[in-house]
């Protein structure tokens, strides 16, 4: 493999070209499928390639936890500080975050699952969840619940949330958004309007929203 031309041009493919390859390998064969050979072949490329971008596998994993955090984290603390008129609508903001795609549900699972055989991804898992608890606590607390109850209902939304994943449950998004009002109730305390739910529907185009 190391002596196949990149193409028959030259070309190396693009940083992105092998973080994708490498980020398609994570979701479906697992961390032990990132590896430079089987994306070199899948790319068509020569492994020498792949220097030109990374200095090593241990360098494309950093580079798929970055690309984790900024497809999770980073959206879902986002969500919890979009405009809102209500608290419901703040929660309809960040229930909209993960039924809408902007949290990357496929990517968390591949990642949980690395983190059981890697300390150190483990380690940045507990870390995440740690500021994510924390962005859905302030959220909550801006609201007018005590530090407590804040902290109570964030981990209710979160450890739902990551249930979902971990199950990989297998719900149609009618079934999801016909639960959504019991949910916002739950989580805030109270039922969101009926303008609130039509909002959030147009927002992920569901007809009839």
């Amino acid at each position: 493999m190391d002596d196949l031309p990149d193409n028959e041009t030259g070309w190396r493919g693009s940083r992105e070209g092998w973080l994708q390859a490498a980020y398609d390998a994570l979701i479906y064969g697992g961390v032990d499928a990132v590896k430079i050979m089987p994306l070199a072949a899948r790319l068509r490329l020569s492994r020498t390639s792949f220097y030109w971008f990374f200095k090593d596998r241990a360098a494309l994993l950093d580079a798929l936890r970055a690309r984790w955090a900024e497809a999770t984290t980073a959206p879902l603390v986002a969500a919890t500080r979009d405009y809102a008129d209500s608290q419901t609508e703040a929660m309809l903001n960040v229930i909209g975050c993960f039924l809408s795609g902007r949290f990357d549900a496929r990517l968390e699972f591949a990642v949980r699952s690395w983190a059981l055989q890697d300390a150190t991804m483990m380690a940045e898992v507990h870390s995440a969840d740690a500021a994510r608890l924390a962005a859905l606590g302030a959220m909550l607390c801006r609201w007018g619940h005590d530090a407590q109850d804040a902290d109570v209902r964030a981990r209710t939304v979160y450890l739902v949330q990551i249930g979902y994943i971990s199950m990989q449950a297998n719900e149609t998004m009618a079934t999801r958004l016909a639960r959504i009002p019991n949910y916002v109730e739950i989580y805030t305390g109270q039922r969101p309007a009926p303008n609130e739910i039509a909002r959030l529907h147009a927002r992920l185009g569901v007809a009839g929203g």
